[in-house]
């Protein structure tokens, strides 16, 4: 279901089906960017970050999005805005879309 300002509610979900968190974005891959920043296993560079499978159910319909998705820390830029003043590493993340499933349920 789309919200008024465009964004789609996105569900993640455990191998279980359990979905613990939900992530709004415009598109899949915009939730899935966002669910990758809050991977526990952080790598140094992207290059040796682990991949990691990540389902999103797009809420209101049937549909799974799959992606494999890593995270490393780098260092916060020197231009950075106020918000992240202070703040020594942030964390990026990056994805790679796998495909969609449909529910049974």
């Amino acid at each position: 279901m789309v919200r008024e300002d465009g964004k789609r509610n996105f569900a993640l979900r455990d191998a279980d089906g359990n979905e613990s968190s939900v992530f709004s974005g415009n598109t899949p891959r915009q939730a899935a960017l966002k669910a990758a920043r809050r991977l526990d296993d952080v790598g140094g560079s992207e290059s040796s970050a682990t991949r990691h499978e990540i389902r999103l159910r797009e809420k209101g319909t049937d549909k799974v999005h799959i992606y494999d998705a890593w995270a490393w820390n780098e260092e916060a830029p020197e231009d950075a805005p106020d918000w992240l003043q202070g703040r020594t590493d942030i964390t990026e993340a990056n994805v790679s879309k796998k495909g969609i499933e449909h529910l049974d349920e």
